[in-house]
């Protein structure tokens, strides 16, 4: 018989002139089969390329080896995130797999909440939740690890990093090159990054005596297409900045190419600085000066002490917060005079 993916249990037992209870011994590493009848049916589910059913698994063990990942969509943090995720579940006897919601997470429902009700239990053994759309409790019996969680009150463990301090760094950066109308593209709202972000902005500019000028303070939400309005009205003032500080690396090289359609030199005219340092801020032109949070190793924390909270071990913290640094790259400039 040649191998498929329609092979059952009784095709094995068949082959391999068994019992389906003793090919289930041997599937579940049971005590009670011979050596030579183990070897026969091992063998025999290696010719046929039988795959036992997760789900079934799941029901006769509880446990299916299998770590879900949930993401809002396929963009750059989250695609670095998830690198680091691959590289901490490599020998750890888990899978991976990934869920999106393709980027609708304007859902007031929570799509987090429904992935998780269908997934848990029965096809994966935790979960880590990337910028969660909604603010969620722990779920009974699956451990859950939430990666830059939302504003909401929650008792999952998480994983972050010290984004008021990067904001601090990127906006003291521009300070310190003479840059004092200092505009601001902000994140999702509904994320303590975002939060803590903009709090990191004001400070700074409060720390060196620098009105905070609300009007320079526009909606990014962390997304390309809103952060291109944004700078193109904040580029269009007759009063423009000089300086724009965005809350994430996507929204900064919108401002960039914002810039470029107005005519306006980067860093000639205006600097730039984003957040995150993704790969793309180091290819775009020209190179783009950031905060650099850690990302893979966030994924690859959040992994981590989800397996830790699987196997039911003892955690020191469940609250991890990374430290950031700032990327400085060619998109700033000491002010000169605006052109």
């Amino acid at each position: 018989m040649q191998p498929s993916s329609r092979v059952t249990i009784r095709d094995v037992a068949a082959q391999a002139g068994v019992s389906v209870a003793t090919v289930s011994k041997v599937l579940n590493q049971r005590y009670g089969v011979a050596a030579a009848t183990l070897a026969r049916v091992q063998g025999v589910i290696q010719e046929l390329g039988y795959e036992a059913s997760l789900v079934a698994q799941s029901l006769r063990n509880h446990k299916t080896n299998v770590i879900g990942i949930l993401v809002a969509d396929l963009e750059p943090f989250s695609t670095e995130l998830l690198k680091g995720a691959a590289d901490a579940i490599r020998g750890s006897g888990f899978e991976l797999v990934v869920y999106s919601a393709g980027g609708r997470t304007s859902d007031p429902v929570g799509w987090e909440k429904r992935y998780l009700s269908r997934l848990s239990g029965t096809l994966v053994d935790g979960a880590v939740l990337v910028t969660p759309a909604v603010s969620l409790e722990a779920v009974p019996g699956t451990p859950v690890v939430a990666v830059d969680p939302h504003t909401g009150p929650s008792t999952l463990p998480t994983i972050d990093s010290d984004n008021m301090r990067g904001a601090q760094l990127a906006t003291e950066h521009l300070l310190e090159l003479g840059h004092r109308r200092i505009a601001f593209l902000t994140g999702r709202p509904d994320l303590q990054s975002a939060q803590l972000r903009k709090t990191g902005y004001l400070r700074a500019l409060t720390a060196a005596g620098v009105p905070v000028a609300e009007e320079l303070i526009r909606d990014g939400a962390y997304d390309p297409a809103t952060s291109a309005r944004s700078a193109h009205e904040l580029l269009t003032r007759p009063d423009r900045p000089t300086a724009v500080f965005a809350a994430n690396d996507i929204s900064a090289i919108a401002a960039v190419e914002a810039a470029r359609e107005l005519g306006l030199d980067v860093p000639g005219d205006l600097s730039v600085v984003g957040f995150d340092n993704v790969p793309e801020s180091a290819l775009c032109t020209p190179p783009l000066t950031t905060v650099n949070q850690p990302i893979r190793e966030m994924g690859h924390r959040a992994i981590t002490l989800l397996i830790a909270l699987i196997n039911g071990e003892e955690i020191d913290r469940t609250h991890i917060t990374l430290d950031t640094r700032l990327v400085v790259r060619g998109s700033t400039r000491v002010l000169g005079p605006l052109s």
